[in-house]
């Protein structure tokens, strides 16, 4: 039975509930599987083995903010090393999520679904309990599946500080 930390983040003023516990850098990532937008069962470590791996997760693509984070990676990725990859993760459905990216032409990073077992959500401390969405985090997990930045957005509006994040994901290719 995964952690239930009531008061960890608010949702309109009130304390919300979040299942998991928060994870840390330098410890080994915690393995998860969620799916593609075709409903493939993607393994989060091992199929993305020997990348450095930034992964998001927001509450849904649908919203302004999940949005405009998501163009912003997307954008982001162009430039980045051919050993980094984006993943962005949500409760969305798979085909709103391959509706969102073909409507948004969002073609570098990879969205993926936590929404069938949420294993994602609880094993990362994102999954919260109220709503069944993800709060907002971003995570950097390197090549040694070791976890290299990780950072909860205290709000659900708030972004992620996306220049810490890309130093921590190219810091983490030469380590």
């Amino acid at each position: 039975m995964a952690t239930e930390r009531f008061g960890a983040i608010k949702l309109g003023g009130k304390d919300a509930t979040v299942i998991g516990d928060e994870v840390q850098v330098g410890q080994t990532a915690p393995d998860f599987s969620a799916h593609a937008n075709d409903w493939s069962l993607f393994r989060g470590l091992a199929d993305s083995a020997g990348k450095v791996r930034i992964i998001a997760a927001v509450p849904s693509l649908d919203t302004e903010v999940c949005d405009r984070e998501t163009r912003r990676f997307n954008q982001e990725a162009a430039a980045l090393d051919a050993d980094i990859i984006i993943e962005v993760l949500s409760m969305d459905m798979p085909y709103a999520q391959k509706r969102w990216c073909g409507a948004a032409g969002v073609d570098q990073v990879k969205t993926l679904s936590d929404h069938y077992a949420a294993e994602f959500g609880e094993r990362y401390g994102c999954l919260i309990k109220e709503r069944r969405i993800l709060r907002r985090a971003v995570f950097v997990v390197g090549r040694d599946d070791k976890v290299a930045y990780a950072a909860y957005m205290p709000a659900l509006g708030m972004e992620p500080n996306y220049e810490e994040v890309l130093a921590a994901a190219r810091n983490a290719l030469t380590e």
